[in-house]
């Protein structure tokens, strides 16, 4: 089968002005994203990583340059466009959950299904991630990788072509952020949804199609991996 491009910058840049100082957050970054492919983002803070995410979730404008999402110019849409663009295309996954306390996980996911054209049930959402039996239980009486996965779930639930974590498992020790991110790959793998995932943990690379590295707002380096490991034949 043959791939195909989902987004592709072309010479992105972010300056962010800071009283008289200026922070270029993007220095010219040219990369291509493909349909269905897991990709690690690595590299230090303020490489980069996260402003790249945000331009591509339509949460952020882009100084110059161009984000193509298939054949739409992100960065060229206004307020409203970007908006329409995230309903439909995209789920986020960020380190902090962001459950509403007072709704149930299943409440909490279907929030997002009341908003979109197809969603799939909050329960179908729940069960892909392992929540089957946890569906009506608040999200205090869940642990910080349930909560996590529950976040998944409602990024899932509207059936975007993209998901994008920042730092999904930053708040998490090692055995509850493994869980998270086996429920990312399974959702890549039964729902073919293109995933970016950033990531301070080294050993989540492994696990991906493709790491790309950031350096000082530019893209430092890409590696392909040959044979990605699984979630059990890797330590963090």
């Amino acid at each position: 089968m043959t791939r195909q491009k989902l987004f592709a910058a072309e010479g992105l840049t972010k300056v962010y002005t800071q009283g008289e100082v200026e922070v270029h957050a993007l220095r010219g970054v040219d990369l291509d994203i493909w349909t269905g492919e897991v990709v690690v983002l690595l590299g230090p803070s303020g490489s980069g990583k996260s402003t790249l995410l945000n331009i591509a979730g339509g949460l952020d404008h882009a100084t110059s340059g161009r984000l193509l999402f298939r054949d739409t110019d992100i960065t060229a849409l206004d307020d409203r466009g970007l908006t329409a663009y995230r309903r439909r295309h995209i789920g986020f996954v960020f380190q902090f959950y962001n459950l509403i306390p007072s709704l149930t996980a299943r409440e909490n996911v279907a929030l997002v299904t009341e908003i979109t054209d197809n969603p799939m049930s909050p329960e179908e959402a729940l069960a892909l991630v392992g929540l089957e039996q946890r569906m009506d239980h608040f999200p205090a009486q869940l642990s910080g990788g349930e909560q996590q996965r529950v976040a998944v779930a409602r990024a899932i639930a509207k059936r975007p072509e993209v998901l994008l974590c920042d730092e999904p498992t930053g708040a998490l020790d090692s055995v509850t952020g493994m869980r998270v991110i086996e429920a990312l790959l399974g959702v890549n793998e039964q729902l073919g949804t293109t995933t970016l995932i950033i990531t301070h943990n080294a050993a989540i690379q492994k696990l991906a199609h493709r790491v790309i590295s950031f350096a000082d707002g530019r893209v430092s380096g890409t590696v392909e991996n040959e044979r990605r490991q699984a979630t059990d034949e890797i330590t963090w």
